[in-house]
């Protein structure tokens, strides 16, 4: 067998020996990417001692600017999950919005309240309010619960910064800016079709009634979120909950909205300035400072810690703990990233970008339908949508460093593997069992609804992207 050969086969045998090591032997994805990496680089002859070299300098690189990043977004999102953002988004939203257009605004408050708040937290915090409107209006749940779902699940996997798009952006070394930029366009269209438009069509053939035990979810999803939000797990959520004068009030919808969008104002400030602004001016300098992926997100952290702590009368180890709290998850993703890292990087080094390069030139196979189809794969192997992403970044970052790719074409590349991580849910996925639980329904309708819906989002997201590879180099 030839060098050529052995390097790809090589390369298809650890990722099965990974996907094994997750699905059937348990393994934690970390430990398991480590695992694939190490037999991979001694597969292909790398010298142990100088593979344990690499493994510790692949991991340190990998996780310099991401682990900042990560634990940033992790204290951002806690300190507005606590304060009832995804409750005020909601319902202001929907109490301005008539009710033919109710479904659309559902879809838009899922696109806001995920860029801080992750998917399952936000659909246990807003089901009340989806049972509230469904019993309004006689509608079928799905009505509305799909496009919420829909919002939910695009700006969780396509835009920064949540940790999928950050990790997958981290190994790729695509420009946070622009993958913001090209998020928001290819997620707002399939938020559309995924969501209210889907959603409308599905609920003409699937009525889903509000659950039997819906009052009890209610109770406990309000108790849930605003013992978050309080620090005490006591007192109900302004929705779905009884009235408690000692319950925080809900924040003013525009001091959530803007603190959602100073992250991204400050990061695309900077991609911007840099292309706008002569090099060294100090306008520049200030710029491209505060709009650096790092410095916006610990502004960012910062500015909600006073607004919705200090301000609030919270006092200094309450928002202690909320921090503390917030970096225990951030830290499995953090691991998983960088031993995604690891693995990429004896990828590269083996040689191997250069082997998939021809061949996809052999086939005129676009990057950015390679990067959806190996996240896709991952996804429908073993469900979680974190690790198809950065396994898939993985397996493409060898051809983009191979190709030379543009910033856009590395940022749109992104888009694609988030687009394939976001795809096919299905049994072996724990938001399909979320969607299974909260909205009351059969295994077969969760799959004719919820997996449409995520295959919907993806697939709509990968053609945008497609398209928009040709008018960018």
């Amino acid at each position: 067998m030839s060098e050529t050969a052995w390097i790809l086969t090589a390369s298809v045998l650890a990722v099965v020996l990974l996907l094994l090591l997750i699905i059937r032997f348990r393994f934690q994805p970390f430990v398991a990417l480590l695992v694939a990496a190490i037999t991979f680089g001694l597969a292909t002859g790398t010298a142990p001692l100088d593979l344990a070299e690499q493994i510790v300098d692949r991991m340190g690189g990998a996780l310099g600017q991401v682990a900042l990043i990560i634990g940033l977004g992790a204290i951002f999102g806690e300190v507005l999950q606590r304060a009832g953002a995804a409750e005020r988004l909601a319902t202001t939203l929907v109490e301005r919005v008539p009710d033919r257009y109710l479904s659309w605004a559902l879809g838009l408050a899922g696109f806001l309240v995920s860029i801080a708040v992750f998917i399952d937290v936000a659909i246990v915090i807003l089901v009340p309010l989806l049972y509230a409107i469904a019993r309004r209006t006689g509608r079928s749940l799905l009505y509305y619960g799909i496009p919420l779902c829909a919002g939910l699940s695009v700006t969780h996997t396509f835009i920064p910064p949540t940790p999928g798009p950050i990790a997958t952006a981290g190994i790729l070394g695509a420009d946070l800016g622009l993958v913001i930029v090209y998020g928001v366009v290819c997620g707002l269209p399939a938020m559309a079709v995924a969501g209210p438009l889907f959603g409308r069509f599905v609920a003409k053939r699937i009525f889903v009634p509000v659950p039997a035990e819906a009052d009890a979810v209610s109770v406990t999803a309000g108790n849930g979120a605003e013992g978050a939000r309080s620090g005490s797990g006591e007192g109900p959520s302004a929705i779905g909950g009884a009235e408690d004068g000692a319950a925080d009030p809900l924040p003013s919808f525009g001091s959530v909205l803007g603190a959602l969008l100073l992250p991204l104002a400050l990061i695309l400030g900077g991609t911007t300035s840099s292309l706008l602004l002569p090099e060294g001016t100090q306008a520049a300098t200030v710029l491209g400072f505060v709009g650096h992926p790092v410095i916006a997100l610990l502004l960012t952290c910062l500015y909600t810690l006073w607004f919705f702590g200090v301000r609030k009368g919270r006092s200094g180890k309450e928002l202690q703990e909320m921090a503390t709290k917030a970096l225990a998850p951030a830290g499995v993703i953090i691991l998983i990233t960088g031993a995604g890292g690891v693995f990429g990087g004896l990828l590269v080094d083996s040689g191997l970008g250069e082997v998939l390069a021809a061949g996809m030139q052999q086939i005129n196979m676009p990057i950015v339908l390679f990067g959806f189809l190996a996240a896709a794969v991952i996804r429908v192997s073993q469900g979680s949508g974190t690790v198809a992403m950065i396994t898939g970044a993985t397996l493409t970052a060898p051809l983009l460093e191979t190709i030379g790719a543009s910033p856009s074409l590395a940022a749109l590349t992104c888009v694609a593997i988030a687009c394939g991580g976001t795809a096919f849910s299905h049994v072996n996925d724990s938001g399909f069992w979320m969607a299974n639980r909260y909205l009351g329904m059969s295994v077969g309708d969760t799959l004719r609804s919820w997996t449409v819906m995520k295959t919907l989002v993806g697939l709509t997201g990968l053609t945008v992207a497609l398209v928009l590879t040709l008018f960018v180099t």
